[in-house]
């Protein structure tokens, strides 16, 4: 499943902005899954770790509460990792 038109011009236009790096979700996940891994994500990055180092760590913090892969498998990191 590729990015259609609408999200490519939405990386672009983020990336124009000086934004090195962008979270997003390939398909629609439940609200309290999403939630706890951005928070688990935010609170790993403060420990100084990539955000793909990061993203991985916030991933299996969420799998142990929520097992089924929709619910945290949908995000991806594109751009840098530092």
């Amino acid at each position: 499943m590729g990015f259609d038109n609408y999200s490519s011009t939405l990386l672009r236009s983020l990336f124009g902005t000086r934004a090195f790096s962008v979270i997003v979700s390939r398909w629609s996940a439940p609200d309290a899954p999403i939630a706890d891994l951005m928070i688990e994500f935010y609170r790993q990055w403060c420990s100084g770790l990539d955000k793909a180092q990061v993203l991985r760590q916030a991933r299996l913090a969420t799998m142990e509460t929520y097992p089924e892969p929709n619910n945290w498998a949908a995000f991806t990191l594109i751009g840098e990792a530092e």
